[in-house]
């Protein structure tokens, strides 16, 4: 029997796991893996308690001799919740996490053994950064990288199985100094970001001292059975199907969205939900998606950095979970196709000190000239880097999602709706006049006099943009599924940073020729408001018209990422990193070459999966089925029936002939080819030849006819998974 076969018959004997013991209320367990502020009173003297609290809000750093104190209360409290074992736990450039596990154990110098864990362990570690991607920053043999402790993520502990550990959230840099993580650039962008955003700020009310970016992400995935997945080396080695047929029922009666979530996988979420909110994971929402075995959920906005922890962590989470159940976890971009693939939407808004949500309007946002203010800074910052932005998104599986009638377009546009467009309109024609007050729609409900009035939003959603303002956020549609959300969140508070800096200029020059704050403020808002409006659009980003519309306003359309990437190392790009010390010339030269060899490594390793699937599973069991239909005939023959008997027989055999011929002959080709890009030095010239002499050349083609095999295929000779069991058995 097949591994197929053996999955599909496993199934049903498949008990799940016991989940019985789930607390009833998320309250009783939230938080109670993580060394939060109220954990810390607890642990802490008053003298390191309040140096940490100034640390994590104030962004002060913590002297030595405090972090030694703060280190023994830490190892208490992981102590009281049997830890033995701490580890830095970073963000390398590899797109995972990465941990080394030390004991608390030690030896004294007479051999008595000893518990301990002080300042300097828990402020830094020196992890081989040779074996980390660091795009020619570092040299093999020049080992020496560094993590340090970032007091503005909490320390937490890991549960795996009956293993219990201390994880210090960390930045990773080499011995020289050059950041080889996501996490060191996000918070230098943060603080970009703070400074730029205080300064704009202060015009209106001195009292901000402080602005911290927010972020709410929406994480897609899909869930199917374990042993159906481990029957698809595809899905093993590289996460997607890189064949498979369409099935008859796939996502065309929208039945499955917001529909019951199945038993099993109901079970799943809990118990992942669970582990979750031990680790202060916010979740809130969980609901089915739009395609078969699709689910999403979501948080509660957080602190950008806090954020980007969280999602991190939820990854690695749901996939140990997943395998509890017997489950397997699907991140990729795009696991199947023909329905819709996987996003991981961030909504990003800007919080002050004082409460105030700068992206949240008021009851009429024409007079609200704080948000206009940073809403049209937004709104430049993506035009003016729209390429940043795009660079920062790139990535092999997304190009396979991005513009493909489920997700944004390549093309980055601004969504702001029907309302605003008008506000910014008038704006724009009539500055310096007096504003005519518009009130927000209310919509009257005649029910009840104690049923208070609701106003309507003032903005439609628009799925189809990359980009989207949704009422009091932006919401970056573009983010990959597996993408690690710093990349998209250094990109877009760098660019918002530096557009601020640039508007402060230019309100400050105004004022200095004699104008009225609030005057100059609003002619620069319409200066921006005409430089920056062609990358507004409203319509359908997934149709063909908007394409055309694009070109002819002269927005990019760059569709792969190797071509992406280049804005990356622009001089603009130097110029806007640098200004705003998130990234040095050569720390975006290192990010470049990455990502290029992360692109390169993808798409050679589905190209070599594709063609072990071709040779070993594919092309025999066509020759498998053709026999038998051979033997048919021969039989037919010999019971001396005509030949219009075993006509349909000798018409099967030549289909199959002819696409069994189209993938041998064509996978052969896409071996000599990746050979060719192989030996190519320049990274980028070979990530573009990989991209178009490899991938775009021959995966769909070889994908058709091997499609064309399966549905010729007997079913029992077919030994891979096919997409109605893998999308509807559970």
């Amino acid at each position: 029997m097949s591994l197929r076969f053996q999955a599909i018959h496993n199934l049903s004997k498949d008990a799940g796991q016991d989940i019985s013991d789930m607390p009833t209320k998320i309250t009783a367990i939230f938080g109670e893996n993580v060394f939060i502020l109220k954990t810390a009173r607890k642990f802490l003297s008053e003298e390191a308690y309040k140096s940490l609290s100034a640390s994590i809000k104030e962004a002060k750093k913590i002297d030595r001799s405090i972090a030694s104190q703060v280190a023994s209360g830490i190892r208490s409290w992981a102590e009281s919740k049997g830890v033995t074992h701490f580890t830095h736990w970073f963000q390398p450039l590899t797109g995972t996490t990465a941990e080394k596990h030390d004991s608390f154990f030690t030896l004294k110098s007479d051999g008595s053994p000893l518990e301990e864990f002080d300042g300097a362990a828990l402020i830094q570690q020196e992890p081989d950064a040779s074996s980390f991607p660091s795009g020619g920053l570092r040299a093999t043999f020049e080992a020496r990288g560094y993590t340090a402790w970032d007091p503005s993520s909490p320390p937490f502990i890991m549960e795996t199985g009956d293993g219990r550990t201390l994880c210090i959230p960390t930045i990773f840099v080499s011995y020289t100094g050059e950041s080889l993580d996501y996490k060191a650039p996000l918070l230098k962008a943060l603080e970009a970001l703070n400074k730029s955003a205080v300064d704009v700020c202060n015009y209106f009310d001195r009292n901000v001292t402080r602005v911290t970016p927010t972020l709410g992400w929406e994480q897609e995935y899909f869930v199917i059975d374990e042993g159906l997945a481990n029957a698809r080396p595809d899905i093993v080695l590289t996460g997607r199907t890189v064949y498979g047929a369409a099935p008859a029922k796939g996502q065309q009666l929208e039945d499955h969205y917001f529909g019951s979530i199945p038993e099993r996988v109901y079970a799943f979420m809990r118990d992942f939900e669970t582990e979750s909110y031990k680790l202060g994971i916010p979740l809130r929402t969980r609901h089915n998606e739009v395609a078969p075995s699709q689910y999403e959920c979501a948080p509660i906005f957080e602190d950008v950095n806090i954020a980007v922890d969280h999602n991190t962590l939820l990854m690695d989470v749901m996939d140990r979970v997943a395998r509890r159940h017997n489950l397997r976890v699907l991140l990729h971009e795009k696991p199947f196709a023909g329905i819709n693939g996987n996003g991981k939407h961030n909504n990003w808004s800007m919080a002050t000190d004082t409460g105030v949500n700068l992206l949240a309007p008021g009851k009429t946002p024409k007079t609200n000239l704080m948000f206009l203010t940073f809403f049209v800074n937004t709104i430049k910052a993506v035009h003016d880097y729209s390429d940043v932005l795009r660079a920062a998104i790139a990535s092999a599986g997304n190009d396979h999602r991005l513009g493909a009638n489920e997700a944004p377009p390549a093309i980055i546009s601004v969504f702001i709706g029907e309302y605003l467009n008008n506000v910014l309109n008038d704006i724009e024609t009539r500055v310096g006049d007096k504003f005519d007050e518009q009130d927000e729609a209310i919509l009257k409900l005649d029910l009840h006099r104690s049923i208070p009035e609701l106003l309507l939003d003032n903005t439609d959603r628009n799925r189809t943009s990359p980009f989207a303002f949704t009422g009091n956020k932006f919401e970056f549609r573009a983010v990959g599924s597996t993408a690690n959300c710093a990349n998209a969140m250094i990109a877009l508070n760098t660019i918002m940073a530096e557009t601020l800096k640039q508007f402060k200029k230019d309100v400050d020059a105004l004022i200095e020729k004699g104008e009225k704050k609030e005057i100059a403020i609003m002619h620069t808002i319409q200066k921006y408001i005409v430089e920056s409006k062609k990358v507004l659009f409203e319509g359908d980003g997934y149709s063909e018209e908007w394409h055309h519309e694009a070109e002819r306003r002269g927005l990019p359309n760059v569709r792969t990422t190797p071509l992406a990437l280049d804005a990356m190392i622009s001089d603009k790009a130097k110029h806007l990193f640098e200004n705003n010390k998130v990234y040095t010339h050569s720390e975006l030269e290192a990010r470049h070459e990455i990502e290029l060899e992360k692109y390169i490594k993808k798409v050679q390793i589905e190209a070599r999966v594709m063609g072990d699937l071709a040779i070993n599973h594919i092309i025999p069991s066509a020759i498998e089925y053709q026999n038998l239909l051979l033997q048919n005939i021969r039989g037919l023959k010999e019971a001396g029936l005509p030949e219009s008997s075993y006509a349909g027989q000798i018409a099967i055999i030549n289909k199959i002939s002819k696409h069994l011929q189209q993938v041998y002959t064509k996978v052969n080709e896409l071996v000599e080819h990746r050979k060719i890009a192989n030996n190519i030095e320049d990274t980028r010239t070979k990530a573009i030849t990989y991209c178009s002499d490899v991938k775009e050349k021959f995966f769909d083609e070889i994908r058709y006819h091997a499609d064309k095999l399966e549905t010729l295929v007997n079913d029992n000779n077919w030994t891979l998974p096919k997409y109605r069991e893998l999308l509807f058995l559970r």
